[in-house]
């Protein structure tokens, strides 16, 4: 066998220098021919040449053992060489198992092709042509197959075991049975006694080992159902071997049990089944299995098996959006699912993925990553048509990639993996890591320092362990397929965002009141375009990306003190709630901005003493009166952002609000609408408003004492006067 293998070796070697001869490229035919046999050939020497150097391993650790004089290294590295041998041998034992688990239920999956297997029946004990079995797998096989093909003879062996059983011993009752006498008295007036026995003794039932070797080969078959996900019926109601006791019998216990009930079998029929029990057991004894219909399957290429068994594990069925795996430009996606988005929590994005079952032996070729860059541009297409109505097959979806106000982009982040085997050969751990290959991790863009731009796309390769997903995919059990697929969505995510934290700085944004968010963007497209996206579901709430790197530090800086005189702006990292945040920065207070839409400001000048609570609820009239101030009011009414109450030439003494929507013009204002402030018997005309409590706006830069001299004179009552100024005047 293993000179076959070499010769795989060499021919693949052969391979790869024809394809590297220029006369075999210009031959279309010839080159595709080598091209398929490079393909097949691969995976199998990949594989002999991990084995080649875990069994160089063993080698070394056994010079070792035969050189060193330390006797406690010599322990070390004897222990060290008895445990490789045995992960060897379980490896040995099973993964033919797994592997005809994983083909047949790729087999049975209609969505598969299946042309790329070829199968013949089930291997079985009984008559014909019989030789000893070769592998572990053989054994199973033949413990299933027992089970389909001797019903009767469980029937039998059950309606011997109950016959007679729970019939009455008289003999036994009447000596040891108290007994009670009921008189009854008939029609015909004669008394009639009935003799009661309130504990009646059973006929006693002697050892039965016929019954107990059932138990254990039943207990195999649920073990083999739970285990492996092998189908079986158990139609007998024993109480089997389960759990640790089963662990117990694994470990030993089952093989000597075995042994002591050997010779209780007489009939072909539980003889053969004894010897299938013993041979689960005892691994490496071997039993003859009957030849006459072998049982195998062969599948011309794994990786399609391997695709489709990471497809089951991590993606979804059916592809969301109405979407196929052939997209329209004739390429197929490996992988595709819906899960949470990058930049939030509760919004959903695509994942895309590529899988190759054996480990690559250097970094992605840029036909790889090119493919699958073209695989995230086709989806993005098929969303952005179901939202513009021009997707004939779908009208709704979950996700929404593109952000109409800042037209940013939701992150799509793309993924490959490669199949590794685990060094200790365990398949209890999915071994799911970012991969040890060079440059594991690939960003695509047009523009740089634009993470939420259209093309900016990006690739991260991981490693799972072979083992563990193949039994995963074999077992078929969906409970246990749907808690590993959340996970490793989860770690997925985690890994990206954390790659993505190491590469951008990211900031929750919210403007400040009286800026409209959108005439901003617009009039800052180009400053701020891939670098805004609003992706939470307070749309008013906006997150920043900005590239660490040294090359953007000044060009970063100088967006960030112009975006801060308009919008609140705090960190906030990818899947971090921004509310808090952004509550915690409006009572920081803001600075206001002379770059608002209304810059005006209403300068109310009063006696503040005890006069505050008439600010609550922020609905206020102020009174307008007959002078040259109001009268300037009334002129700039539609340009009014702010209202700052005063006293005069008293910093201490200044509040500064943010008017939410616009003024408007009353006469004699009911009073339980609106708070006139203050209470003026002259004024005619009341200037209403309702003003945004919520948010406090910082005035360390406002002074009243900077407000322009009004020219034709301002009547004053009890100190109180009302006039017109811009933003920038008193800053």
């Amino acid at each position: 066998m293993f000179d076959k293998l070499e010769g795989l070796v060499d021919r693949l070697d052969t391979v790869l220098q024809e394809l590297n001869d220029p006369d075999v490229a210009s031959n279309q035919n010839r080159f595709r021919d080598l091209m398929k046999e490079q393909n097949d050939l691969t995976p199998i020497v990949e594989k002999y040449k991990e084995y080649k150097a875990e069994k160089q391993n063993i080698e070394d650790s056994l010079m070792l053992l035969e050189e060193e004089t330390d006797e406690e290294m010599k322990e070390l590295a004897k222990d060290s060489d008895e445990s490789k041998a045995k992960a060897e041998e379980r490896l040995i034992y099973t993964l033919s198992v797994w592997i005809y688990r994983a083909i047949v239920v790729y087999k049975n999956d209609k969505r598969n092709d299946t042309s790329i297997i070829y199968q013949e029946n089930v291997a079985q004990v009984g008559k014909g042509k019989r030789k000893q079995s070769d592998t572990y797998l053989d054994i199973l096989l033949a413990l299933i197959q027992f089970n389909k093909d001797s019903q009767s003879f469980f029937m039998f062996i059950m309606k011997n075991l109950h016959s007679g059983y729970n019939k009455i011993n008289w003999a036994r009752t009447i000596s040891k049975s108290d007994a009670l006498i009921q008189r009854r008295q008939s029609a015909s007036g004669r008394s009639k006694q009935t003799v009661l026995y309130m504990n009646p003794v059973n006929k006693k039932r002697s050892i039965n080992f016929d019954e107990e070797l059932l138990v254990i080969y039943f207990s195999i078959l649920n073990h083999l159902h739970e285990v492996y996900g092998f189908p079986v019926a158990i139609n007998v109601n024993y109480t089997l071997i389960r759990g640790k006791q089963f662990e117990k019998y694994m470990a030993g216990k089952g093989a000597r049990r075995l042994k002591q009930i050997k010779y209780k079998y007489f009939s072909d029929k539980a003889l053969q089944l004894w010897e299938l029990c013993y041979a689960f057991f005892d691994e490496t004894r071997q039993i003859f299995v009957n030849t006459n219909k072998t049982d195998f399957l062969l599948v011309k290429n794994f990786n399609i098996v391997f695709e489709a068994i990471i497809d089951a594990l991590i993606g979804d069925d059916p592809l969301p959006d109405g979407m196929d795996k052939k997209q329209r430009d004739g390429k197929i996606v490996d992988h595709l699912y819906t899960a949470k988005s990058l930049v939030e929590n509760d919004g959903q994005t695509y994942y895309i993925g590529d899988s190759k079952y054996y480990k690559l032996s250097g970094e992605l070729g840029d036909e790889s990553v090119y493919k699958q860059y073209t695989y995230a541009r086709n989806v993005i297409q098929w969303n952005l048509d179901i939202f513009n109505g021009e997707n004939a097959h779908v009208k709704h979806s979950q996700v929404k990639l593109l952000d109409e106000e800042t037209e940013g982009f939701n992150l799509i982040p793309n993924f490959f993996i490669s199949a590794r085997l685990d060094k200790q050969y365990r398949y209890d751990t999915d071994g799911v890591k970012e991969t040890d290959i060079k440059n594991a991790r690939h960003k695509s863009y047009q523009f740089k320092n634009r993470l939420f731009d259209r093309d900016t796309l990006l690739l991260f390769h991981y490693d799972v362990n072979f083992l563990y997903v193949l039994s995963k995919y074999g077992k078929n059990k969906t409970s246990e397929i749907s808690e590993w697929k959340n996970l490793v969505r989860e770690k997925f995510r985690k890994t990206i965002q954390e790659w993505l934290k190491e590469d951008f700085d990211f900031y929750a944004m919210e403007a400040h009141p009286g800026v409209d968010s959108k005439a901003y963007i617009r009039s800052h497209f180009k400053e701020v375009i891939g670098k805004m996206y609003a992706p939470f579901n307070n749309d008013s709430i906006f997150s920043l990306a900005l590239d660490k790197g040294n090359e953007f530090h000044a060009e970063n800086e100088m967006l960030l003190t112009e975006l801060r005189k308009s919008f609140y702006v705090e960190p906030c990292d990818l899947g971090d709630n921004p509310e808090p945040k952004m509550v915690m920065a409006k009572q920081k207070g803001c600075a206001p901005s002379a770059e608002q839409g209304k810059n005006g400001v209403l300068a109310v000048r009063l006696d503040m003493k005890d006069r505050l609570v008439l600010l609550q609820g922020g609905r206020i009239a102020v009174p307008l009166l007959q002078d040259d101030a109001s009268q300037r009011v009334m002129e700039r009414i539609t340009d009014i952002g702010y209202v700052l109450f005063h006293v005069y030439d008293n910093l201490q003494a200044q509040y500064l609000y943010a008017v939410k929507g616009n003024c408007k013009v009353k006469f004699n204002t009911p009073d339980e609408e609106y708070k006139k402030l203050p209470k003026n018997n002259e004024a005619v005309l009341f200037l209403a408003m309702d003003l945004d409590m919520e948010t406090k706006l910082d005035t360390a830069h406002v002074h009243s004492a900077n407000l322009p001299i009004i020219e034709g004179g301002m009547k004053f009552e009890k100190d109180y006067n009302v006039q017109f100024c811009e933003l920038e005047e008193i800053l």
